[in-house]
Parts: structure tokens; sequence; C-alpha cells
């Protein structure tokens, strides 16, 4: 039986962890379909149409799409969910916005937050902030899965050729409505999709100190600004900076600890990332135990100076 993916778009391009969601689809096995929700979302059903991998794109393209609620799109999703076998999505906001809805209308248990298939029907999983990882085997007819997607490596963007097929829409349930969004713009790239992350945590002191010392060096490298949560709680920078547990997990080819001690909530979010380097005047902090390269040295006199051998 085939396994149904759910595109995550913004009705023009499909956003990366989608890819790393198709990986996870092809490590199950069987034909994969891509599902497009969205509103005069063409361009994205095209997009997805490209990516390695896929059968089919069906798309779903009305009005009371265009916010892309959790409520329509389950209740879409539960009604094409006939003749599939597994239903994955990544393990996003929107992914744990919607999957879960899907599989209460569907009376299945849902599977989150995968990082491994051992098997078809078994998949594991990291329980008490990645310090022990559980094996979950399911018995539903129909798994319904949020994919952690720093477990995969992203399938390519291009080389597919599949079908783009149009579904019909499921009526507008009427339950929620977008009244306004403030969105967060920044020339730098996305947090959970960068390749170098720059994070800052408490040792900064406080918002003004992280932005003077960590934005000139993130500019340098082109890297996100992140933070962990002890720096975001005091306000130092917004929560969308935040790395962890209870944050955005992530696993960039460099991770840049500045000041950050390593609490455990801290490092499940950020210790699949390929190098990690930290910097601490605290040799016994936490972070060290993970990172591949530590220093202890203030930070306030070692930051402007990678800045400024970085040229």
């Amino acid at each position: 039986m085939p396994i149904l993916v759910i595109a995550e778009h913004d009705n023009a391009a499909i956003k990366a962890n989608t890819l790393n969601t198709v990986a996870a689809a092809q490590a199950i096995g069987g034909d994969i379909d891509l599902l497009v929700v969205g509103s005069g979302c063409g361009a994205a059903a095209e997009a997805g149409a490209k990516i390695a991998g896929l059968a089919k794109v069906r798309v779903a393209d009305a009005a009371h799409y265009a916010d892309q609620g959790a409520e329509n799109v389950a209740a879409l999703v539960a009604a094409n969910a006939a003749g599939y076998s597994h239903i994955l999505a990544a393990a996003s906001t929107f992914g744990k916005n919607v999957l879960p809805r899907v599989a209460a209308g569907l009376d299945v248990a849902q599977i989150s937050d995968i990082i491994g298939v051992e098997a078809p029907d078994t998949f594991r999983r990291p329980i008490y902030a990645g310090n022990a990882i559980a094996t979950v085997q399911s018995a539903d007819a129909v798994k319904v899965i949020t994919v952690r997607t720093t477990g995969f490596d992203a399938v390519a963007e291009t080389g597919g050729s599949a079908s783009v097929e149009a579904i019909d829409a499921a009526a507008d349930t009427g339950l929620s409505k977008v009244v306004s969004r403030e969105l967060t713009k920044s020339e730098r790239p996305e947090l959970g999709a960068a390749g170098i992350i720059v994070s800052g945590g408490r040792g900064l002191g406080n918002g003004e100190n992280y932005h003077t010392l960590l934005e000139p060096l993130a500019d340098k490298l082109g890297a996100a600004l992140g933070a962990s949560r002890a720096a975001v709680d005091a306000g130092f920078v917004p929560n969308d900076y935040q790395v962890g547990q209870t944050g955005k997990i992530v696993a960039p080819q460099l991770y840049l600890a500045v000041g950050i001690s390593g609490a455990i909530q801290h490092l499940a979010g950020m210790k699949d990332s390929k190098v990690i380097v930290a910097i601490n005047k605290d040799e016994e902090a936490p972070i060290f135990q993970v990172a591949d390269y530590g220093l202890v040295a203030d930070l306030f006199e070692a930051v402007p100076a990678l800045t400024e051998a970085l040229g």
C-alpha cells in the first residue's frame, strides 16, 4: 500500500523539512504520494512533483485552505486516508498541529517524532529528552507518524517526475480562522534549515550583548541565530530563536554554542549537529561533553577575536 506525506509549504515552494519526511517514507518502503493543501498552490505542487522518489502529487486547492488551518487540513487528510498504510508529516509546528487530529479522526494511535525505521510497523523515537530511545510497534491499519527531520537525510529536491492530480476539497469546518499574523523577517537562514547556527546563552548577560557579539559573527559565517531557553526566558531574544526540547530541533553542519552551559533540554535539540563548538568560561559545563571542539575562555574576549579572525 502507498504512503502519504503531507507537504509543508507556503503556497509557492515546498519547505525543506518535507524532503526529510519523504526520506523517512522511503525508509518504510513503497510508493509515496505527496499531499499539497493550499490556495493558489500550483507552484508548490509543481515543485513537489520534482522531488525525487515520489509517485504522485495530490493537490487540494481551495480558498478555505489559504491559511492551512489544522482543522480543515486534518479533515481533508482523514477523508483521503483510505488506501494508505502510513500518513507522515514533519514533527514541526504544522505537523504537530495537524496529525493528532488526523489520528483521532481515524481512531488510531499517533507515533510521534520518529528518528528511525526498523520495519514498516516498527519505529524508533527519543524519550526522556533523548536520553533513551524507545522502539515502538504499531498494529493499527494505518500508521500516523510525525518525523523528527534531523533523523533522516533529505532527498533530492529535483530529479523526480511525479504526476500531479487534483482532488476534491473537503467542506470548510468553520472551526477556526487566522485573524492576523506577525512574521519575523530576517536576511539570515531559517533556524530549522540552516547549515551553520550561532547560539547564545545566559552567559551573554543581556540582550544587548547577545546582538552586539553574536550578530557580527553570524554575518561572517552566513549563519542563523539561536538561543538557549535561559536566554529566551531572560528576554534576550524572541522564543522563535529557542533551540532545545521545547524549541526547535536542529542538526546543522556547524553549531557554535556561546555562553551556553548545556542543560539537558538544550542538548536534546542540538546534539545531532555534525560539528559542535562550545565557548564557555566554566570548564565543567555540560556542553563540553558533547562538543567536538571546546574553548574555555571569556566569551567577551573570545567572540570578538573569532569574528575579527574570520576577516
